[in-house]
């Protein structure tokens, strides 16, 4: 199925699992914009638009119901994604509502979301910056609750990759030594397993590994 056709099937499901206002939401509320979030950034990572919801309704600290673009809600955790124009985000924002932006974030990341922003130039234009945030923003998750990998990674070697994931993408023998507390060896060769076994692959300076990148088939691993 290529995206045309899952974004097809994904907004008649939507659409006909809603009725009222929040039916009326997601007719009005998912354009151009969100299609194109999901078709830049989001399908290219994922290949799938499985657990998310366009248009999900939240309620902040009053009971006001407030929409998300787009609500994540995998077994393991519960990620809110706006894509933010600036026209509508910015340049016509008053100081009202500029606060309560601030504190409807703040109020929902206490009640356990977290919340990731892209603003619409950077998908029309730069998705692949996108693409890199939301993959180090959700991986470690997915990476964490990846069932297919427990036969396969090491618990240690796992914290290796989620560790790889947090700095960004690539990692040190070094900086494994440093988290894990083990020696330098130690550290080279839980990289090089992970090399093998094609979740990593090393970058050289001349002929020296500098360090060690997370490879295609990871980010397809974690999806």
């Amino acid at each position: 199925m290529d995206f045309d056709q899952a974004h097809q099937a994904f907004m008649e499901k939507h659409l006909a699992g809603r009725t009222g206002e929040r039916k009326g939401r997601l007719q009005r509320g998912h354009q151009y914009a969100e299609k194109l979030l999901l078709q830049n950034v989001w399908w290219p990572l994922f290949g799938t638009l499985e657990h998310l919801h366009p248009e999900y309704e939240i309620y902040d600290w009053n009971r006001k119901s407030q929409f998300l673009d787009f609500a994540f809600l995998p077994p393991y955790g519960r990620f809110g994604i706006e894509c933010d124009g600036f026209q509508s985000h910015v340049k016509d924002i008053d100081r009202e509502k500029f606060s309560y932006a601030l504190n409807r974030d703040t109020f929902l990341t206490g009640m356990g979301w977290k919340m990731l922003h892209f603003a619409f130039d950077d998908i029309q234009y730069r998705p692949e910056v996108c693409r890199m945030l939301l993959n180090l923003a959700v991986g470690p998750y997915l990476l964490k609750n990846q069932p297919g990998l427990g036969g396969s990674v090491s618990a240690a070697e796992r914290e290796v990759l989620r560790l790889a994931w947090h700095l960004g993408g690539s990692v040190r023998p070094r900086d494994v030594a440093e988290h894990d507390s083990v020696n330098f060896r130690t550290a080279r060769n839980r990289l090089n397993r992970l090399v093998d076994k094609g979740w990593l692959r090393p970058v050289t300076s001349g002929s020296y590994i500098c360090r060690y990148e997370l490879t295609d088939r990871s980010a397809e691993g974690l999806a």
